[in-house]
């Protein structure tokens, strides 16, 4: 049984583990004359789930009523964040200067755990409300407490005692600990499902998508219901809503980038009224690229409740991959589009990857040179785009797949000369825009081009169909093996009707792909257009890069080469929603400056393409 030293203690033997010269915990020191010295760490979770004002007042009494006599509280340190986040991240925010909170605060976490290291410290203990208030997680509780002991500071809880650390002690607060951690984790599991039931039955969560308005409903809960409080579905705006189905086809079927499709709309914000922000005072009053990308990459418009797509709580409103997006298992309000169509609106971004518009960033500092067609040239095998290159003083558009990413046939890399694409590119836009005669020109490629899409339609359907025939006769021989086998098993018979489900599956896909086939009339061709294209006589490849680079863009303009055959079409795009940029860059593309816009024709999204074959020879790496 352990005795307390007979009589009272010289002093030059206190020191480290004297009295109460030292709390607790190993390589501490002796503590200052006078009163027991407290610093008071507090917390609230966030602004949205507590009140500040009233939770860390609160805190701070609970400590200080639960004081040993004498002690007093040397300062308080607090922060307004998640008890989960990394111990790096915790103590940085600056949540509390938002709200008048009627404590002193001399710092954060981070703040507490510097000062506990230096030996002029204002504090010889720490105390919390409880040992949850410290971290949500076991680790980070632990270590913080792991800390403070290093350097002498006990950590201490106001509903645990204070007369110094015992084995039962220390167990009771590791099971508080973990009873915290646990708590936080049944709280989020919960929630979870919480949201996914929510997004099944089609609520929407947070601001209605461009496109959208919303529907309130009164909250299906009473108590919350007397206070108002009410549920949100979405149904479509019968003016924003055409606005989304038109930047979907400007996507889809013009293959328009964000800056472009952002400078079409801003033409007229009567027909096209901008988005507004959350917050009012952020708005620009005009159509961005970023406003345009966000409605573009929000699945809502297939009338689908999506959640999840943002981590708002855990990376800081970071998007999430699409796998994690959690999905109502059917439609829950009217689509302003179809699935289909938002998945090939999210393919047009991988095509059009590494592209750039018509302005080029050569005041960039480590801008050495630009290249005119870069962007505009695809490899017809690999289907990326051609990067420039210079040797000698001589330009080239190289085509070179990544190790891996070769695909069978293509060669490691190939070079094509500028001055033959240019030549190749002049000698199109003279011939198939800007001559007088083109509209004879026009006749004959439009007439190959009606003929060759019908084709191509026609043997799309008959492809489908045979697809069909073929797993008609699968499912027939699948039965027909049933039927011939004496007594099959039951695992013979759970493989059989998984393989005619997914052959079920599959007929009912190309079934429905035949009706959309069929019923899909072709688009016809508007060769008037081209008549309000002004004529000239004009060399493309002489003009400024700007107004080269201008043209381009508005006119759309595509160069697919292919190594095999040494040739490439050029292809340019006119229709109605473009014709009043298309005319405006042919104007300045002639008169060699910027000219007044001239008015633009009647829009029409009816579209036809100029494909004239141009061929020239590659040349081998310098």
């Amino acid at each position: 049984m352990a005795h307390q030293y007979p009589g009272p203690i010289p002093p030059e033997l206190l020191g480290t583990r004297g009295g109460r010269g030292r709390l607790t915990g190993p390589g501490g020191g002796r503590r200052a004359p006078g009163p027991l010295r407290f610093a008071v760490l507090a917390r609230t979770s966030t602004k949205d789930q507590q009140d500040p004002t009233l939770s860390i007042p609160r805190q701070v009494n609970s400590c200080r009523a639960v004081l040993p006599e004498g002690g007093i509280i040397a300062a308080v340190f607090y922060d307004i964040e998640s008890g989960r986040m990394d111990l790096s991240a915790r103590g940085l925010g600056r949540g509390h200067e938002r709200f008048s909170i009627p404590v002193p605060r001399e710092g954060g976490l981070q703040d507490l755990l510097a000062e506990a290291q230096r030996p002029d410290r204002r504090f010889d203990a720490v105390i919390c409300e409880d040992i949850g208030r410290v971290a949500r997680r076991s680790y980070l509780g632990t270590k913080i407490e792991y800390e403070l002991e290093q350097h002498g500071v006990p950590l201490f809880a106001a509903d645990e005692p204070i007369d110094g650390k015992n084995s039962t002690q220390t167990l009771t607060r590791r099971v508080k600990q973990g009873v915290a951690e646990w708590y936080v984790l049944e709280l989020l599991e919960k929630s979870w499902g919480g949201f996914e039931t929510h997004c099944e039955q089609g609520y929407n969560v947070g601001k209605p998508p461009y496109g959208y308005a919303a529907l309130k409903i009164p909250h299906p809960v009473p108590a919350r219901r007397s206070l108002g409080l009410t549920k949100h579905k979405l149904v479509p705006d019968p003016v924003k809503g055409l606005v989304v189905t038109h930047i979907y086809n400007l996507r889809v079927g013009h293959q328009l980038g964000y800056k472009a499709i952002a400078n079409l709309l801003n033409l007229d914000l009567d027909r096209f009224p901008p988005p507004t922000p959350v917050d009012p005072a952020r708005a620009v009053g005009r159509w961005t690229p970023s406003s345009v990308r966000e409605i573009l990459t929000n699945p809502k418009h297939t009338g689908y409740m999506v959640w999840n797509r943002r981590a708002t709580k855990s990376n800081g409103g970071r998007p999430n991959p699409p796998e994690d997006w959690v999905w109502s298992s059917a439609p829950t309000h009217e689509p302003l589009v179809t699935i289909e169509m938002f998945t090939d609106a999210q393919l047009v971004a991988r095509k059009r990857e590494r592209s750039r518009d018509a302005q080029l960033n050569t005041l960039h500092p480590d801008t050495k040179r630009s290249y005119v067609y870069r962007s505009y040239i695809t490899c017809t095998q690999c289907r990326r785009r051609l990067g420039g290159k210079t040797r000698r003083d001589t330009t080239y558009y190289c085509c070179a797949p990544a190790k891996g990413y070769v695909p069978e046939g293509h060669p490691k890399s190939y070079w094509l000369r500028e001055d033959n694409i240019a030549d190749a590119v002049t000698e199109f836009f003279a011939t198939n825009i800007f001559h007088p005669h083109r509209s004879i020109h026009l006749g004959t490629l439009l007439t190959e081009a009606e003929e060759r899409a019908i084709t191509d339609h026609e043997a799309r359907i008959e492809a489908v169909r045979r697809t069909l025939t073929v797993l008609e006769a699968a499912q027939e021989r699948l039965l027909a093996n049933l039927e011939l086998t004496n007594n099959p098993t039951q695992a013979m018979r759970a493989r059989t009707n998984r393989r005619s489900a997914e052959i079920e599956a599959e007929q009912h896909e190309k079934k429905a792909l035949l009706a959309k086939l069929e019923e899909t009339p072709l688009e016809r061709p508007r060769p008037e257009l081209l008549d309000l294209i002004p004529l000239g006589d004009i060399k493309v490849d002489k003009l400024p890069e700007d107004l080269q680079r201008a043209l381009y863009e508005a006119f759309r303009l595509e160069i697919v080469y292919d190594h095999h055959t040494n040739t490439a079409e050029c292809r340019v795009t006119l229709s109605g929603t473009d014709l009043e940029a298309q005319q405006k860059a042919a104007h300045n593309a002639l008169n060699g400056a910027k000219t007044q816009e001239t008015p633009p024709a009647a829009a029409d999204e009816v579209s036809f393409c100029v494909v004239p074959p141009t061929g020239f020879e590659p040349v081998l790496p310098p």
